[in-house]
């Protein structure tokens, strides 16, 4: 089995996915962080294909970054207004210890806080 890893965001106060949030990979090193890749999530809020897999999931210490500031200033209240929020950008930064394991990201995300884990 080949490792890979994966992401999806979740949006709890309307219990829904949160499709078109932009989600950006880093390796960090000691010289600084190193962007691997961007993508945006789909109407699922998943991503369309893992971040990393195969010979490219490699043992170091990764963070992404979840544009969540932007995607609720592009979501609208009832009365037309911007979902107001206290977050701008969440960065989950992990560890990778094995480049042969599935390493899930999720992120549960509302206007006012967030919480992640290792997901399967």
């Amino acid at each position: 089995m080949s490792g890979r890893l994966t992401t999806h965001v979740l949006e709890l106060s309307g219990g829904r996915p949160a499709a078109g949030m932009r989600v950006a990979l880093y390796r960090t090193t000691p010289e600084g962080a190193v962007k691997l890749r961007e993508a945006t999530t789909n109407a699922d809020g998943r991503l369309d294909a893992p971040l990393l897999a195969g010979g490219d999931l490699l043992v170091g210490t990764y963070e992404l970054v979840f544009d969540v500031g932007d995607w609720y200033s592009a979501r609208q209240t009832a009365g037309g207004a911007s979902v107001p929020t206290f977050l701008e950008q969440v960065p989950v930064r992990f560890r990778i210890a094995d480049g042969q394991e599935h390493y899930h990201v999720p992120l549960l995300v509302a206007p006012g806080g967030y919480s992640t884990y290792r997901g399967s």
